[in-house]
Protein backbone atom coordinates (compact mmCIF):
# COMPACT_ATOMS: atom_id res chain seq x y z
CA UNK A 1 0.00 0.00 0.00
CA UNK A 2 2.87 2.55 0.85
CA UNK A 3 4.67 1.83 -2.07
CA UNK A 4 1.82 2.66 -4.33
CA UNK A 5 0.94 5.78 -2.55
CA UNK A 6 5.01 6.34 -2.77
CA UNK A 7 4.87 5.14 -6.59
CA UNK A 8 1.67 7.97 -7.55
CA UNK A 9 3.74 10.54 -5.43
CA UNK A 10 6.63 10.21 -7.22
CA UNK A 11 4.39 9.75 -11.04
CA UNK A 12 3.09 13.48 -10.00
CA UNK A 13 6.18 15.04 -8.61
CA UNK A 14 7.25 17.08 -11.77
CA UNK A 15 10.62 18.71 -12.39
CA UNK A 16 10.76 22.78 -12.40
CA UNK A 17 10.68 22.95 -15.79
CA UNK A 18 8.01 20.70 -16.50
CA UNK A 19 5.70 22.28 -13.57
CA UNK A 20 6.69 25.93 -14.71
CA UNK A 21 5.97 24.73 -18.40
CA UNK A 22 2.56 23.12 -17.40
CA UNK A 23 1.61 26.33 -15.30
CA UNK A 24 2.02 28.47 -18.10
CA UNK A 25 -0.33 26.31 -19.97
CA UNK A 26 -2.82 26.07 -17.41
CA UNK A 27 -3.12 29.66 -17.45
CA UNK A 28 -3.09 30.17 -21.18
CA UNK A 29 -5.94 27.51 -21.68
CA UNK A 30 -8.01 28.77 -18.93
CA UNK A 31 -7.57 32.22 -19.97
CA UNK A 32 -8.57 31.45 -23.60
CA UNK A 33 -11.66 29.91 -22.39
CA UNK A 34 -12.38 33.03 -20.52
CA UNK A 35 -12.04 35.30 -23.53
CA UNK A 36 -13.77 32.85 -25.68
CA UNK A 37 -17.41 33.52 -23.53
CA UNK A 38 -19.97 35.47 -25.20
CA UNK A 39 -19.54 38.15 -21.78
CA UNK A 40 -15.62 38.50 -22.68
CA UNK A 41 -16.36 40.05 -26.56
CA UNK A 42 -17.96 41.60 -29.03
CA UNK A 43 -19.32 40.21 -32.24
CA UNK A 44 -16.91 37.21 -32.99
CA UNK A 45 -13.45 35.41 -32.22
CA UNK A 46 -12.11 32.75 -33.18
CA UNK A 47 -10.81 30.02 -30.97
CA UNK A 48 -6.93 31.10 -32.36
CA UNK A 49 -7.65 34.73 -31.57
CA UNK A 50 -8.16 34.05 -28.43
CA UNK A 51 -5.61 31.83 -27.75
CA UNK A 52 -2.84 34.03 -29.04
CA UNK A 53 -4.27 37.08 -26.87
CA UNK A 54 -4.33 34.34 -23.74
CA UNK A 55 -0.88 33.18 -24.90
CA UNK A 56 0.73 37.50 -25.74
CA UNK A 57 -0.63 38.75 -22.12
CA UNK A 58 0.28 35.72 -19.78
CA UNK A 59 3.94 35.57 -22.00
CA UNK A 60 3.41 39.13 -21.07
CA UNK A 61 4.17 39.96 -24.81
CA UNK A 62 1.62 42.39 -25.55
CA UNK A 63 1.22 41.20 -29.20
CA UNK A 64 -2.13 41.38 -30.51
CA UNK A 65 -4.76 40.51 -33.50
CA UNK A 66 -7.28 42.42 -32.48
CA UNK A 67 -8.55 46.12 -30.83
CA UNK A 68 -8.12 44.70 -27.43
CA UNK A 69 -10.38 47.94 -26.74
CA UNK A 70 -13.04 47.19 -29.01
CA UNK A 71 -12.88 43.76 -29.80
CA UNK A 72 -13.36 42.93 -26.13
CA UNK A 73 -16.16 44.08 -23.36
CA UNK A 74 -15.00 44.97 -19.85
CA UNK A 75 -15.27 41.51 -18.30
CA UNK A 76 -12.87 40.26 -20.90
CA UNK A 77 -10.58 43.34 -20.91
CA UNK A 78 -10.55 42.52 -16.54
CA UNK A 79 -9.41 38.92 -17.69
CA UNK A 80 -6.73 40.18 -20.10
CA UNK A 81 -5.42 42.46 -16.94
CA UNK A 82 -5.51 39.66 -14.62
CA UNK A 83 -3.09 37.28 -17.34
CA UNK A 84 -0.51 40.02 -17.14
CA UNK A 85 -0.61 40.05 -13.31
CA UNK A 86 -0.12 36.62 -12.94
CA UNK A 87 2.35 36.15 -16.12
CA UNK A 88 3.93 39.29 -14.95
CA UNK A 89 5.12 37.63 -11.21
CA UNK A 90 5.45 34.52 -13.00
CA UNK A 91 3.65 31.32 -11.83
CA UNK A 92 6.41 29.94 -9.75
CA UNK A 93 6.27 32.88 -7.72
CA UNK A 94 2.79 32.52 -7.08
CA UNK A 95 2.67 28.93 -6.68
CA UNK A 96 5.96 29.02 -4.32
CA UNK A 97 3.96 31.92 -2.17
CA UNK A 98 0.81 29.83 -2.05
CA UNK A 99 2.74 26.95 -0.69
CA UNK A 100 4.46 28.94 1.90
CA UNK A 101 1.26 30.38 2.78
CA UNK A 102 0.20 27.15 3.70
CA UNK A 103 2.91 26.09 5.44
CA UNK A 104 6.06 27.44 6.71
CA UNK A 105 7.75 23.76 6.43
CA UNK A 106 7.75 23.07 2.70
CA UNK A 107 10.37 20.28 1.81
CA UNK A 108 13.79 20.98 0.47
CA UNK A 109 13.25 20.47 -3.19
CA UNK A 110 10.08 22.96 -3.40
CA UNK A 111 12.76 25.15 -1.24
CA UNK A 112 15.11 25.00 -3.77
CA UNK A 113 12.74 25.66 -6.80
CA UNK A 114 11.95 28.66 -5.08
CA UNK A 115 15.36 29.39 -4.85
CA UNK A 116 16.18 28.97 -8.31
CA UNK A 117 13.09 30.80 -9.53
CA UNK A 118 13.82 33.79 -7.59
CA UNK A 119 17.55 34.16 -7.84
CA UNK A 120 18.43 33.94 -4.40
CA UNK A 121 21.53 32.47 -2.72
CA UNK A 122 20.01 32.00 0.79
CA UNK A 123 16.85 29.30 1.38
CA UNK A 124 15.80 31.71 4.17
CA UNK A 125 15.47 34.69 2.36
CA UNK A 126 12.75 33.36 -0.67
CA UNK A 127 9.75 34.03 1.62
CA UNK A 128 10.81 37.28 2.45
CA UNK A 129 11.95 37.97 -1.81
CA UNK A 130 8.51 36.32 -2.41
CA UNK A 131 5.97 38.57 -0.36
CA UNK A 132 8.19 41.48 -1.12
CA UNK A 133 7.14 40.78 -4.80
CA UNK A 134 4.10 40.91 -3.85
CA UNK A 135 3.69 43.68 -2.26
CA UNK A 136 6.11 45.78 -4.58
CA UNK A 137 3.64 45.09 -7.09
CA UNK A 138 0.85 46.42 -5.73
CA UNK A 139 2.29 49.65 -4.17
CA UNK A 140 3.75 50.45 -7.43
CA UNK A 141 0.61 49.47 -9.56
CA UNK A 142 -1.46 51.44 -6.72
CA UNK A 143 0.54 54.57 -7.03
CA UNK A 144 0.35 53.91 -10.78
CA UNK A 145 -2.93 54.16 -10.87
CA UNK A 146 -3.94 56.74 -8.57
CA UNK A 147 -1.73 59.03 -11.36
CA UNK A 148 -3.15 58.27 -14.00
CA UNK A 149 -6.66 58.50 -12.73
CA UNK A 150 -6.10 62.26 -11.96
CA UNK A 151 -4.44 62.55 -15.72
CA UNK A 152 -7.38 61.13 -17.47
CA UNK A 153 -10.23 62.67 -15.43
CA UNK A 154 -9.36 65.32 -17.33
CA UNK A 155 -10.83 63.42 -20.26
CA UNK A 156 -12.77 60.85 -19.02
CA UNK A 157 -15.56 60.68 -16.02
CA UNK A 158 -14.02 58.93 -12.42
CA UNK A 159 -15.66 55.07 -13.79
CA UNK A 160 -13.54 55.13 -17.12
CA UNK A 161 -10.11 57.55 -15.79
CA UNK A 162 -10.25 54.78 -13.18
CA UNK A 163 -10.66 51.42 -15.22
CA UNK A 164 -7.93 53.06 -17.69
CA UNK A 165 -5.44 53.51 -15.08
CA UNK A 166 -5.86 50.57 -13.27
CA UNK A 167 -5.04 48.27 -16.54
CA UNK A 168 -2.48 50.53 -17.88
CA UNK A 169 -0.50 50.55 -14.49
CA UNK A 170 -0.87 46.68 -14.37
CA UNK A 171 -0.26 46.35 -18.04
CA UNK A 172 3.20 49.00 -17.63
CA UNK A 173 3.99 47.59 -14.59
CA UNK A 174 4.42 43.92 -15.62
CA UNK A 175 5.63 45.42 -18.97
CA UNK A 176 2.64 43.81 -21.00
CA UNK A 177 2.20 46.61 -23.62
CA UNK A 178 -1.84 45.74 -24.44
CA UNK A 179 -3.35 49.10 -24.86
CA UNK A 180 -6.91 49.63 -24.86
CA UNK A 181 -6.68 52.34 -27.54
CA UNK A 182 -6.00 51.27 -31.34
CA UNK A 183 -2.94 53.80 -31.72
CA UNK A 184 -1.32 52.33 -28.79
CA UNK A 185 -0.35 55.94 -26.77
CA UNK A 186 -0.11 58.02 -29.81
CA UNK A 187 -2.56 60.03 -28.73
CA UNK A 188 -0.97 61.23 -25.55
CA UNK A 189 2.25 61.91 -27.87
CA UNK A 190 2.04 65.11 -25.94
CA UNK A 191 0.52 64.32 -22.40
CA UNK A 192 3.69 64.64 -20.17
CA UNK A 193 1.98 63.23 -16.98
CA UNK A 194 0.65 60.08 -18.76
CA UNK A 195 3.46 59.07 -20.63
CA UNK A 196 6.10 59.61 -18.25
CA UNK A 197 4.01 58.24 -15.33
CA UNK A 198 3.57 54.46 -17.77
CA UNK A 199 7.58 54.89 -18.59
CA UNK A 200 8.25 55.12 -14.88
CA UNK A 201 6.15 52.23 -14.51
CA UNK A 202 7.60 49.98 -16.84
CA UNK A 203 10.76 50.91 -16.23
CA UNK A 204 10.52 50.36 -12.20
CA UNK A 205 9.14 46.98 -13.38
CA UNK A 206 12.00 45.94 -15.33
CA UNK A 207 14.91 46.66 -13.28
CA UNK A 208 14.20 43.80 -10.86
CA UNK A 209 12.50 42.85 -7.40
CA UNK A 210 16.06 41.84 -5.83
CA UNK A 211 17.31 45.41 -7.02
CA UNK A 212 14.21 47.42 -5.57
CA UNK A 213 14.29 45.62 -1.76
CA UNK A 214 17.97 46.42 -1.85
CA UNK A 215 17.42 49.67 -2.79
CA UNK A 216 14.67 49.97 -0.16
CA UNK A 217 17.28 48.12 2.64
CA UNK A 218 20.64 49.92 1.79
CA UNK A 219 19.42 53.54 -0.02
CA UNK A 220 23.26 54.20 -0.29
CA UNK A 221 25.13 53.53 -3.17
CA UNK A 222 28.40 52.30 -1.84
CA UNK A 223 25.96 49.71 0.58
CA UNK A 224 24.29 47.47 -2.58
CA UNK A 225 25.33 44.73 -3.78
CA UNK A 226 27.15 44.29 -6.50
CA UNK A 227 24.79 42.74 -8.85
CA UNK A 228 22.14 45.74 -8.23
CA UNK A 229 25.11 48.12 -9.04
CA UNK A 230 25.61 46.45 -12.59
CA UNK A 231 21.91 46.30 -13.28
CA UNK A 232 21.01 49.84 -12.18
CA UNK A 233 24.32 51.57 -13.84
CA UNK A 234 23.63 49.00 -16.97
CA UNK A 235 20.28 49.67 -17.20
CA UNK A 236 20.92 54.13 -16.84
CA UNK A 237 23.73 53.94 -19.34
CA UNK A 238 21.32 51.77 -21.98
CA UNK A 239 18.31 54.18 -21.12
CA UNK A 240 20.49 57.27 -21.67
CA UNK A 241 22.86 55.98 -24.87
CA UNK A 242 19.40 55.03 -26.36
CA UNK A 243 17.93 58.04 -25.40
CA UNK A 244 20.74 60.21 -27.45
CA UNK A 245 20.65 57.78 -30.56
CA UNK A 246 16.82 57.53 -31.08
CA UNK A 247 16.64 61.17 -30.75
CA UNK A 248 19.13 61.96 -32.96
CA UNK A 249 18.39 59.12 -35.42
CA UNK A 250 14.23 60.78 -35.62
CA UNK A 251 14.97 64.46 -35.45
CA UNK A 252 15.06 64.94 -39.04
CA UNK A 253 12.22 61.90 -39.51
CA UNK A 254 8.67 63.83 -40.82
CA UNK A 255 6.61 60.86 -39.65
CA UNK A 256 8.07 60.79 -36.30
CA UNK A 257 9.57 63.74 -34.07
CA UNK A 258 10.25 66.47 -36.70
CA UNK A 259 7.20 68.09 -36.78
CA UNK A 260 7.05 68.47 -32.53
CA UNK A 261 8.25 70.91 -30.50
CA UNK A 262 12.00 70.42 -28.53
CA UNK A 263 10.32 69.06 -25.28
CA UNK A 264 7.70 66.94 -27.11
CA UNK A 265 10.85 65.59 -29.19
CA UNK A 266 12.67 64.74 -25.75
CA UNK A 267 9.23 63.15 -24.34
CA UNK A 268 8.95 60.60 -27.05
CA UNK A 269 12.71 59.88 -27.87
CA UNK A 270 12.60 58.76 -24.34
CA UNK A 271 9.80 56.54 -24.06
CA UNK A 272 10.81 55.13 -27.39
CA UNK A 273 14.56 54.45 -25.92
CA UNK A 274 13.33 53.14 -22.79
CA UNK A 275 10.41 50.84 -24.15
CA UNK A 276 11.81 48.49 -26.32
CA UNK A 277 13.42 46.99 -23.20
CA UNK A 278 10.26 45.01 -23.09
CA UNK A 279 7.02 47.42 -22.78
CA UNK A 280 5.70 47.37 -25.99
CA UNK A 281 3.73 50.65 -25.70
CA UNK A 282 4.58 52.90 -28.67
CA UNK A 283 3.73 56.63 -28.52
CA UNK A 284 5.33 56.91 -32.15
CA UNK A 285 4.55 55.05 -35.52
CA UNK A 286 7.22 52.11 -35.08
CA UNK A 287 6.94 51.45 -38.65
CA UNK A 288 7.18 54.77 -39.61
CA UNK A 289 10.82 55.21 -37.89
CA UNK A 290 13.73 55.06 -39.82
CA UNK A 291 15.70 51.98 -40.37
CA UNK A 292 18.45 52.74 -38.20
CA UNK A 293 16.36 53.46 -35.38
CA UNK A 294 14.40 50.40 -36.16
CA UNK A 295 18.01 48.20 -35.46
CA UNK A 296 18.59 50.30 -32.40
CA UNK A 297 14.91 49.05 -31.34
CA UNK A 298 15.55 45.50 -31.89
CA UNK A 299 19.07 45.51 -29.87
CA UNK A 300 17.49 46.80 -27.03
CA UNK A 301 14.70 44.23 -27.04
CA UNK A 302 17.02 41.99 -27.23
CA UNK A 303 18.82 42.95 -24.46
CA UNK A 304 15.81 42.99 -22.02
CA UNK A 305 15.50 44.10 -18.88
CA UNK A 306 16.95 42.96 -15.40
CA UNK A 307 16.59 39.39 -13.77
CA UNK A 308 13.99 38.62 -11.57
CA UNK A 309 11.80 41.42 -13.23
CA UNK A 310 9.10 41.54 -15.41
CA UNK A 311 10.70 41.96 -18.57
CA UNK A 312 12.11 39.96 -21.08
CA UNK A 313 15.46 39.75 -23.27
CA UNK A 314 18.34 38.06 -22.49
CA UNK A 315 18.26 40.16 -19.06
CA UNK A 316 20.91 43.29 -18.66
CA UNK A 317 22.92 41.02 -16.20
CA UNK A 318 23.57 38.73 -19.00
CA UNK A 319 24.45 41.47 -21.46
CA UNK A 320 26.81 43.02 -19.55
CA UNK A 321 28.99 40.08 -18.68
CA UNK A 322 28.85 38.83 -21.71
CA UNK A 323 30.25 42.55 -23.27
CA UNK A 324 33.22 42.47 -19.91
CA UNK A 325 34.11 38.80 -20.61
CA UNK A 326 35.26 39.83 -24.19
CA UNK A 327 36.70 43.01 -22.78
CA UNK A 328 38.24 40.58 -20.20
CA UNK A 329 39.33 38.74 -23.34
CA UNK A 330 40.61 41.00 -25.72
CA UNK A 331 42.96 42.53 -22.65
CA UNK A 332 44.60 38.97 -21.93
CA UNK A 333 43.59 39.00 -18.20
CA UNK A 334 42.50 35.83 -15.87
CA UNK A 335 40.05 37.27 -14.20
CA UNK A 336 36.58 39.06 -14.69
CA UNK A 337 36.47 41.77 -12.14
CA UNK A 338 33.16 44.32 -11.65
CA UNK A 339 33.14 46.67 -8.46
CA UNK A 340 35.89 45.08 -6.92
CA UNK A 341 34.66 41.30 -7.29
CA UNK A 342 35.34 38.60 -9.60
CA UNK A 343 33.12 37.04 -11.36
CA UNK A 344 33.10 32.86 -11.72
CA UNK A 345 33.68 31.62 -15.13
CA UNK A 346 30.58 29.87 -15.02
CA UNK A 347 28.75 32.62 -14.64
CA UNK A 348 30.14 33.29 -18.33
CA UNK A 349 29.01 30.38 -19.63
CA UNK A 350 25.32 30.75 -18.64
CA UNK A 351 25.25 33.77 -20.36
CA UNK A 352 26.75 32.83 -23.45
CA UNK A 353 24.22 30.30 -23.08
CA UNK A 354 21.44 32.34 -22.50
CA UNK A 355 22.23 34.90 -25.46
CA UNK A 356 22.81 31.60 -28.01
CA UNK A 357 19.82 29.63 -27.10
CA UNK A 358 17.67 33.55 -27.45
CA UNK A 359 19.32 33.53 -30.80
CA UNK A 360 18.48 30.61 -31.89
CA UNK A 361 15.06 30.66 -30.88
CA UNK A 362 14.85 34.61 -33.21
CA UNK A 363 16.00 32.77 -35.89
CA UNK A 364 13.99 29.99 -36.12
CA UNK A 365 11.45 32.02 -35.49
CA UNK A 366 12.24 33.79 -38.21
CA UNK A 367 13.04 31.67 -40.67
CA UNK A 368 9.32 29.99 -40.35
CA UNK A 369 7.78 33.51 -40.95
CA UNK A 370 9.65 33.71 -43.37
CA UNK A 371 8.85 30.66 -45.41
CA UNK A 372 4.87 31.17 -44.04
CA UNK A 373 4.41 34.94 -45.44
CA UNK A 374 6.88 35.09 -48.26
CA UNK A 375 5.07 38.57 -49.69
CA UNK A 376 5.62 40.44 -45.68
CA UNK A 377 9.23 42.70 -45.54
CA UNK A 378 11.93 41.35 -44.66
CA UNK A 379 12.47 43.79 -42.11
CA UNK A 380 9.07 44.04 -40.77
CA UNK A 381 9.13 39.76 -40.22
CA UNK A 382 12.40 40.08 -38.52
CA UNK A 383 11.14 43.01 -35.78
CA UNK A 384 7.92 40.86 -35.17
CA UNK A 385 10.30 37.32 -34.12
CA UNK A 386 12.30 39.62 -31.95
CA UNK A 387 9.46 41.50 -30.50
CA UNK A 388 7.96 37.86 -29.79
CA UNK A 389 11.27 36.14 -28.21
CA UNK A 390 12.06 38.88 -26.03
CA UNK A 391 8.54 38.82 -24.98
CA UNK A 392 8.32 42.69 -26.13
CA UNK A 393 4.74 43.39 -27.75
CA UNK A 394 6.47 46.08 -30.54
CA UNK A 395 5.31 45.68 -33.89
CA UNK A 396 5.10 47.24 -37.30
CA UNK A 397 1.62 46.65 -38.15
CA UNK A 398 1.89 42.97 -39.22
CA UNK A 399 0.47 41.27 -36.53
CA UNK A 400 -3.08 41.27 -37.45
CA UNK A 401 -2.01 40.74 -41.25
CA UNK A 402 -0.32 36.80 -40.32
CA UNK A 403 -1.96 33.93 -41.62
CA UNK A 404 -2.77 30.98 -38.82
CA UNK A 405 0.07 29.66 -39.29
CA UNK A 406 2.24 32.41 -38.73
CA UNK A 407 0.21 33.20 -36.01
CA UNK A 408 0.46 29.87 -34.26
CA UNK A 409 4.66 30.24 -34.66
CA UNK A 410 4.08 33.47 -32.88
CA UNK A 411 2.19 31.70 -29.98
CA UNK A 412 5.12 29.34 -29.87
CA UNK A 413 8.03 31.95 -30.16
CA UNK A 414 6.21 33.74 -27.07
CA UNK A 415 5.88 30.32 -24.92
CA UNK A 416 9.20 29.91 -25.91
CA UNK A 417 10.77 32.84 -24.99
CA UNK A 418 9.07 32.95 -21.97
CA UNK A 419 9.55 30.06 -20.73
CA UNK A 420 13.10 29.29 -22.70
CA UNK A 421 15.78 31.51 -19.98
CA UNK A 422 13.56 30.16 -16.55
CA UNK A 423 13.89 26.38 -17.82
CA UNK A 424 17.66 27.44 -18.93
CA UNK A 425 18.38 28.75 -15.26
CA UNK A 426 17.02 25.09 -13.57
CA UNK A 427 18.71 23.21 -15.99
CA UNK A 428 22.33 24.56 -15.71
CA UNK A 429 21.82 25.77 -11.71
CA UNK A 430 23.03 22.85 -10.43
CA UNK A 431 26.59 21.72 -12.99
CA UNK A 432 27.09 18.05 -13.09
CA UNK A 433 30.77 17.20 -11.75
CA UNK A 434 32.66 14.17 -13.74
CA UNK A 435 35.75 13.13 -12.11
CA UNK A 436 36.92 11.59 -15.50
CA UNK A 437 39.21 14.24 -17.14
CA UNK A 438 39.69 14.31 -20.72
CA UNK A 439 43.02 15.79 -22.62
CA UNK A 440 43.05 19.08 -23.77
CA UNK A 441 42.99 19.81 -27.27
CA UNK A 442 44.26 23.21 -29.73
CA UNK A 443 41.15 24.13 -31.21
CA UNK A 444 41.56 27.03 -33.57
CA UNK A 445 39.35 29.89 -33.36
CA UNK A 446 38.98 32.89 -35.25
Amino acid sequence: MNQAKNSKSQNVNLSPPSLLAFGFLSFIFAGTLLLKLPISHHGELSWLNALFTATSAVTITGLSVVNVGEAFTTFGQVVIMLLLQVGGLGFMTFAILAALSLSSNIRLKQQMMAQETIGQTSLAKVSFTLKGVLLYSLFFEAVGTVILTLAWMQEYDFAHAFFYAAFYSVSAFNNGGFSLFPNSLMSFADHYLITLTISMLYIIGGIGFVVLMDIKRNHRWKKLSTNSKLILSTIAGLNLAAFIVIWILEANNPLTLSSMSVGDQALNAWFHATVPRSAGFNSLDVSSMTDASTLVTMILMFIGGGSLSTAGGIKVGTFIIVVLSVITFLRRSEELRIFNHSVPKTTSFKALAVVSITAILIFLGFFALLILEPEKDFLDLLFEAVSAACTVGLSRGVTSELQPASLIALILLMFAGRLGPLTLAYLIATPKKSRLKHPPADIQIG
